[in-house]
């Protein structure tokens, strides 16, 4: 079943309408004719049934057949990403959106290379959008994460942070495995952390500097490996041992 994205406010008649690319899509790339069913995500914890009534030269309006709302994960994970060169971002914006996250924060610390104006820094955020609604499509997923624009590291560092459990991947001594604080965090609480926020650097990794600040704030340092991994594999693979750890049985 071939699968759509509207906001949630286009959701909410017995009718609905797809506009612009997503018409395209449908229209030009899936051919798609009346009578088919497809499926609508809103990216607010929704799939809806629906049928093609008609597809125009720029529109395809549908008929809902059925709802089905999907509670929200019982883990908000949060990735605090530092800025990769070239396509490893939307790269990371993919498979992190596949993997569940519910909010990515695209940093620029002292060595990202990347540099963005203020104008460029809201593009690349509705580019990277645009990439996380094809990886939802893609996977069936009823929720879309927020994708902020890219912010300084020291200017994210000085807002409130409320994660129950805050992790930064690094290279310093004394790195522990994801697992001993998940497991530390359940002895203490009696559950798993409800929100988790994940901090992984660039090429190079933090400085020192950097990776002492957001100790200070609050994050305890985790090893991913004898390995120096690249800055898109190491959220990736965080990520999947978060997915494996909180999702599996107590």
């Amino acid at each position: 079943m071939h699968r759509f994205h509207l906001p949630p406010a286009a959701c909410g008649g017995s009718r609905l309408e797809l506009e612009g690319p997503e018409a395209h899509h449908a229209l030009q790339v899936l051919r798609i004719q009346p009578g088919e069913c497809v499926q609508v995500l809103d990216g607010a914890g929704h799939r809806l049934r629906c049928r093609v009534e008609s597809a125009g030269r720029r529109t395809v309006s549908l008929a809902v057949l059925e709802r089905e709302e999907v509670a929200a994960p019982r883990f908000e994970i949060t990735l605090m990403q530092a800025l990769p060169k070239g396509k490893a971002a939307e790269t990371i914006v993919e498979k992190a959106t596949e993997l569940g996250v519910s909010r990515i924060v695209p940093l620029i610390s002292e060595r990202v290379v990347v540099r963005l104006e203020a104008d460029e820094a809201g593009l690349k955020a509705a580019k990277w959008r645009l990439v996380a609604i094809g990886a939802m499509k893609q996977c069936g997923l009823p929720w879309l994460p927020q994708i902020e624009a890219p912010v300084r590291l020291q200017e994210y560092l000085a807002r409130p942070q409320r994660f129950e459990l805050s992790l930064v991947a690094s290279l310093q001594p004394g790195a522990r495995h994801p697992r001993e604080y998940l497991a530390a965090y359940q002895a203490e609480h009696g559950r798993r952390p409800a929100s988790v926020g994940v901090w992984i650097g660039p090429e190079g990794d933090f400085t020192p500097e950097e990776v002492q600040a957001i100790e200070t704030a609050g994050a305890r340092p985790i090893t991913l490996g004898p390995n120096v991994l690249r800055a898109d594999t190491a959220a990736i693979y965080c990520l999947s041992i978060l997915n494996y750890e909180l999702l599996s049985p107590a």
